[in-house]
């Protein structure tokens, strides 16, 4: 029994040494984890950042985004994006934030750095630039009165098709700690996506442009129309892309009536803005053609569109205003469209409300029925498409409403006027492109501007 306690007295302090080691290496092991934790959180971060960036669709604030981005994945105090001039070598552009409102008015009148100093220094070494003391630095020019005080920069240099476009900066951690290597990682990271999402939305600009000049090249200008007056407005989406369906029409007809067309063709794409232009040509060829009533001019189209094309479904409305008992009166018909909206003399607004009738290209079998509405003098008609009114959020109905009492609000502007106006203040999300056309009928009834004739 003495012989075999003497045998464990020696293995205790073994024991202890490896549970010590065991301690170690737990801490190792959790310090690691830590680390992997951290990286992982990091990274997912990155992908956030990135993510976000690039949601947006204007240079502007796409280059907003990068530098909070970046401020928020560091953990920096302020950040800046610089945007080189045409030659490379100074900056043209600076975007801030992190600023106080303080410390911004303590630098009003003072102009953006264009690229001296430490900026300067990173625009022609464009590597990756880490400074524990600004003031230190060998580039270093010291700062304008006002600017707050900054010890710590982190900048790399943003390229954009393999051309340095512009540099991001950040200044102060959060921490009071210098920047470090993990930090340059994450901002190079930040910054080669940041590229990416620049290059992005400076061509989607370009298609943009290109599209909305090709949109507007297909919607006619209005021809003369007197003794009445016209004016249209068209406005592309937001998004997804500026080409659409959209369109409107008016034309003197040979038996003196005006023809007026508002339609829209389901779809934001060049085959929804090339099935426009071949409806409201096709439209425009029937109203020549046929002496009839709305309703069977817009029979006609729907039975040619199902034969020989292919074009999504369509609404439109379709109005004669013609002479009537020495005033005028609206004949229309409509195909699924938004009802027109006249605003009085007296510059009240309501809606013609009517069957509506089927949009194109469901069923052409369908009756289409008319609708007649006596105009007075100096009566104005509205018709728009629905990207108007509409909002996700909203009713279509509460769009409507609004729309009246806004056009209620302007009826005494002179008629281009006014459709800026609805245009710049509809109650619509933005997110669909819309048309507006608006014809106001003659002080003079329609008997004195014939006895003129």
């Amino acid at each position: 029994m003495a012989g075999g306690g003497e045998e464990e007295g020696p293995e205790r302090p073994r024991g202890r040494d490896l549970l010590g080691q065991l301690d170690v290496e737990l801490g190792r092991i959790d310090e690691q984890l830590r680390a992997l934790a951290a990286a992982k959180d990091r990274i997912q971060g990155l992908l956030d950042a990135v993510v976000a960036i690039t949601r947006e669709m204007e240079l502007p604030a796409v280059l907003h985004r990068i530098v909070t981005t970046a401020m928020d994945l560091v953990g920096a105090r302020y950040g800046a994006m610089g945007v080189l001039g045409e030659s490379g070598d100074h900056l043209a552009q600076f975007i801030v934030a992190g600023m106080t409102e303080e410390e911004r008015a303590a630098l009003a009148g003072v102009e953006f750095p264009r690229g001296l100093g430490v900026l300067g220094y990173l625009i022609h070494h464009p590597e990756p630039l880490r400074v524990d003391d600004i003031p230190s630095h060998p580039a270093s020019v010291g700062f304008p009165p006002g600017h707050p005080p900054m010890r710590t920069l982190l900048g790399v240099a943003v390229s954009v098709r393999g051309e340095i476009y512009g540099d991001l900066y950040l200044a102060e951690r959060a921490d009071g700690q210098p920047f470090d290597v993990h930090d340059e990682r994450i901002l190079v990271a930040l910054a080669s996506a940041a590229g990416i999402a620049i290059d992005n939305v400076r061509l989607f600009e370009q298609v943009r442009a290109g599209s909305e000049q090709f949109q507007r090249l297909l919607l006619p200008t209005l021809p003369d129309l007197r003794p009445f007056e016209a004016a249209a407005i068209y406005r592309p989406a937001a998004e997804p892309s500026p080409l659409g369906g959209d369109w409107y029409d008016a034309i003197l007809l040979p038996d003196g009536a005006v023809a007026v067309v508002i339609g829209d063709v389901v779809g934001h794409d060049l085959h929804a803005a090339a099935a426009m232009a071949s409806t409201r040509n096709m439209l425009r060829a029937l109203l020549y053609d046929l002496r009839t009533p709305p309703s069977t001019v817009l029979a006609h189209l729907d039975h040619t569109l199902q034969a020989i094309t292919d074009h999504p479904i369509a609404t439109t409305s379709l109005a004669r205003i013609e002479p009537a008992a020495g005033a005028w009166r609206l004949h229309w018909s409509s195909a699924g469209h938004v009802p027109p909206l006249l605003i009085t003399p007296d510059r009240r607004a309501r809606y013609l409300f009517a069957e509506p009738g089927l949009p194109l290209n469901v069923d052409s079998e369908q009756d289409r029925p008319d609708h007649i509405h006596p105009l007075p003098p100096d009566a104005t008609v509205v018709f728009f498409t629905d990207g108007l009114v509409e909002h996700p959020e909203h009713p279509l109905d509460e769009g409507l409403d609004q729309l009246a009492e806004l056009a209620t609000a302007h009826a005494a502007l002179p008629l281009p006027d006014l459709v800026q106006a609805l245009a710049d203040h509809h109650p619509g999300d933005g997110h669909d492109d819309m048309a507006i056309l608006a014809l106001r009928t003659p002080h003079r009834t329609a008997g004195n501007v014939t006895d003129q004739v």
